[in-house]
């Protein structure tokens, strides 16, 4: 083989070489996070108190903007400890987990429930909240006392739910509505006879709209609230800095101050088993 050609051949074994590294460094999600100096994270911003518009953000002199809640600031503290910047996008919770699957977004921060069916699509870090979930109906409904009494009826949930699962679960027709505040209005209007949401977000309702006329049938489990990551091997050093991060908020007292400040009460202990 002639210098010429060997020059050639040495020449592609480098940039095989170069292609490989920078797939493998692409591969890492860890890194490819920090190259890029960015966590984009995906959220729906319309779910009091893990993510929301705050229209007193420059009362309480937010750091970024109106958009806060109690998962959103969990995320703000992930980008701190990783040393990047937060870039936060919206979108409805029907297409949030999808999201990650098409590398919108690197981690989903909206309250996601842990259940056995996410984690078999996605990795999740170490459970942060713990909250029930409230059946809510009509403050005038007399007849709705447990989950078994909603077959048959119509209820209100964001499709890809726990709470929209559950619904088709005991035999409901659920009417797919994204936003909680949206699911409140077709209850009291009379258009559905229920809805299922976490405790903190019809706590934290009730507390801006005490004219609401609705109320709690029943209380239910609730399942742990965790970050979603993709459950590729390329995720697990990110993950792994993930819950490095809540293990420091909870270390420093900032877990548990934050769910004082967003849920009115720590959320951040396992429920007992009886509850």
């Amino acid at each position: 083989m002639n210098l010429k050609k060997w020059t050639a051949v040495l020449l592609a074994m480098l940039l095989l070489v170069s292609a490989v590294s920078v797939f493998a460094e692409e591969g890492d999600l860890l890194s490819e996070i920090k190259e890029r100096g960015v966590l984009i994270v995906g959220t729906e911003g319309t779910w009091a108190p893990w993510t929301f518009h705050d229209p007193d953000w420059e009362e309480k002199e937010l750091e970024t903007d109106e958009l806060t809640g109690f998962d959103l600031e969990i995320a703000r503290r992930i980008a701190a400890h990783l040393g990047v910047d937060i870039e936060i996008k919206e979108a409805e919770w029907s297409g949030l987990l999808a999201g990650i699957k098409a590398g919108r977004w690197d981690i989903v921060c909206n309250g996601v429930g842990l259940t056995a069916k996410r984690a078999e699509s996605y990795n999740f870090s170490d459970p942060y909240l713990y909250s029930a979930k409230y059946l809510i109906v009509r403050g005038d409904n007399e007849t709705i006392k447990t989950i078994d009494d909603i077959k048959g009826l119509k209820g209100a949930n964001s499709p890809g739910s726990t709470y929209y699962d559950l619904g088709i679960e005991y035999g409901a027709e659920v009417i797919p509505t994204d936003a909680f505040q949206d699911c409140i209005q077709q209850l009291e209007q009379g258009r559905v006879d229920y809805t299922i949401n976490s405790k903190g977000s019809y706590e934290d309702y009730i507390t801006k709209h005490p004219e609401a006329n609705i109320k709690v049938a029943e209380v239910l489990p609730g399942d742990p609230v965790a970050f979603p990551v993709d459950n590729t091997e390329y995720t697990a050093s990110f993950l792994a800095e993930v819950n490095a991060t809540l293990a420091e908020m909870r270390e420093d007292g900032s877990l548990r101050e934050l769910s004082l400040f967003f849920h009115g009460e720590d959320k951040t202990e396992e429920l007992p088993a009886e509850e």
